[in-house]
């Protein structure tokens, strides 16, 4: 079973949630409390070098990051790193937007994939392209999600911090109740939409799948492995227009169907914690979610199947949604200090503590392969369907126009989930939008 509990850390449902609106509230200006490790170059009479990393990490997390620490420290002993932001992950954007306009931030921050863009506009975020490319792994052993959300134009713009993927848990009982068989790998999404039906039971309560309502990331990124399975993207070639506008109508053809046959539990708060109460009430057959989400549904009891997302193609596709360690330039003793201390972070021997005890995948496939991995995947019910899905996991761009992509499409997928548009409605609208936002010179 994963170390993180229900309160072990940032909630990936809150971390996905978080990006657009987080990326709005930074861009006001908005302020926020607290300090970097100070404005010298945080070298010693001895020659020990200070450096402070904002982790956005609590309890179980948290003692992940300190275990990490003091482990290199003793192994680094000029170099000392302090934890500090008090913030957790979900707001660690509009801090650190705040701090860099103060000019007062820290070495290095967890920033969510997503929001990287956006930070990476700073001339103080370091370029990583040689520390990563010349660590002691190759860079090539990492998962292309990993590589893929951590470059910006050609450049290595942070470090790979936390890895998922997206996939289905089904409710072994419910089935057999229904006399359904498991689905598995290389299904369709027309299956999906029929089982779920076939799942429902209105009188009784029981809902056949459930999908996020409020329109925020956490709504937006279970339909991109369907968009991409039909060729889609989330940008044109062009850079001018969304790259979805056949294939985002196709797409929400299936929420259109799940809502027409009232198969479909659509969660009307943010952070979908009502959507997996239910599935873990054992109220829901299947449920679209990451690896996070295990502890609790084994906490809840469920007899538990996971498989790999449907497609319309008969092709594994998922996605994918890293976090990163991205490194502040506060001169040259501290940057190189950082420097050190991501590259120590993510290698294999580190990586698979910060796996095991915090809740992430595996960052590279040499990770996997160590016996330390191997035990926790045999001894987790269904992890291993999340890590093998990496293998054809893609990320969502890397672009500063994302969040209000998001938004459009997540207005969209509202709309339809409520029945109040058609998808070409509410997909014409959405391209009203998102096209718009690409406009704008950045």
């Amino acid at each position: 079973m994963y170390a993180v509990t229900r309160s072990a850390q940032p909630a990936r449902r809150d971390v996905l949630r978080a990006g657009a609106a987080l990326a709005t509230a930074a861009a006001a200006g908005l302020s926020a409390a607290g300090c970097a490790a100070g404005g010298n170059d945080g070298v010693s009479a001895d020659g020990t070098v200070t450096i402070e990393m904002w982790h956005g990490q609590t309890d179980t997390g948290k003692k992940a990051v300190e275990s990490l620490v003091a482990s290199f420290m003793r192994s680094h002993p000029r170099i000392r790193v302090e934890l500090g932001g008090g913030v957790l992950a979900d707001a660690m954007l509009q801090k650190v937007t705040a701090a860099l306009a103060a000019g007062s931030y820290p070495d290095i921050a967890y920033i969510f994939g997503s929001d990287l863009a956006s930070v990476a506009r700073s001339p103080q975020v370091v370029d990583l392209t040689d520390t990563v490319r010349h660590a002691p792994a190759p860079w090539t052993s990492y998962w292309e999600p990993a590589r893929e959300a951590v470059t910006v134009n050609g450049q290595v713009r942070a470090a790979p911090a936390l890895l998922d993927s997206l996939a289905v848990v089904c409710n072994k009982k419910l089935f057999r109740q229904a006399g359904l068989p498991l689905p598995e790998a290389g299904w369709r999404w027309d299956d999906f939409v029929a089982t779920a039906k076939a799942l429902t039971d209105a009188g009784g309560g029981r809902f056949g799948t459930g999908w996020p309502g409020v329109g925020d990331e956490d709504t937006v990124w279970r339909l991109w492995p369907m968009i991409w399975d039909l060729g889609g993207d989330v940008v044109a070639g062009d850079g001018k227009h969304i790259g979805f506008g056949d294939t985002g109508t196709r797409a929400l053809e299936v929420v259109a169907a799940l809502a027409r046959d009232k198969s479909v539990y659509i969660d009307p708060k943010p952070g979908s914690e009502q959507m997996y109460q239910v599935f873990e009430s054992g109220r829901m057959g299947m449920v679209v979610t990451g690896p996070w989400q295990l502890p609790d549904i084994q906490q809840a009891k469920i007899d538990y199947h996971v498989v790999p997302l449907p497609s319309f193609s008969g092709r594994s596709v998922t996605i994918s949604g890293p976090d990163t360690w991205t490194v502040f330039d506060n001169g040259g003793a501290r940057k190189r200090a950082a420097k050190t201390f991501v590259s120590w972070l993510i290698q294999p021997a580190q990586d698979v503590r910060w796996d095991i005890e915090a809740g992430s995948l595996p960052l590279s496939r040499r990770t996997r392969d160590l016996p330390a991995w191997q035990h926790k995947e045999s001894g987790t019910e269904g992890l291993g369907v999340f890590t093998k899905a990496l293998d054809t996991a893609r990320v969502r761009p890397v672009h500063a126009a994302y969040p209000q992509i998001s938004q459009a499409l997540g207005q969209a997928v509202v709309a339809v989930l409520l029945g109040r548009s058609s998808p070409a409605e509410a997909l014409r609208a959405c391209a009203a939008d998102a096209n718009a936002a690409l406009l704008i010179p950045r």
